[in-house]
């Protein structure tokens, strides 16, 4: 009973925030302690930033997944507090990983795009 009330303390915290710019930069400065999942999570940040610059499509659902695993990695409350050594990220690796596992395919056609704008980007002259 204990978990459910947290839990439905942190979706109401959740649910009320807008994500912003800033939160985005606080996400890539967190990064680092996700470890392994530290370059997948940067690719769920650009991903945002590029769904914002309209230069990028997605569905809303694939969408509040990434903007939910961001929020809950930059907050200050969450399952376990952050502060506390070791265990604070594990919550957050675990909560990144969860998404990773269900926007693969979706994270696979963002590299695609992103590629062939890399591509295109060095093949026009300036």
């Amino acid at each position: 009973m204990r978990y459910l009330k947290r839990a439905l303390l942190l979706f109401e915290i959740f649910k009320s925030h807008k994500l912003t710019t800033n939160d985005l930069d606080k996400a890539e400065n967190k990064a680092f302690h996700l470890n392994d999942r530290m370059s997948d999570f940067k690719v769920l940040i650009a991903m945002v930033r590029d769904v914002w610059g309209g230069r990028y499509k997605m569905n809303k659902w694939n969408m509040s997944i990434i903007i939910g695993t961001i929020v809950y990695v930059v907050s200050p409350v969450d399952a376990i507090p952050d502060f506390i050594p070791m265990a604070g990220w594990l919550d957050d690796v675990t909560i990144v990983g969860y998404a990773l596992s269900k926007l693969s395919e979706e994270i696979r056609k963002y590299k695609e795009f992103s590629q062939k704008n890399v591509e295109t980007a060095v093949v026009k002259p300036s």
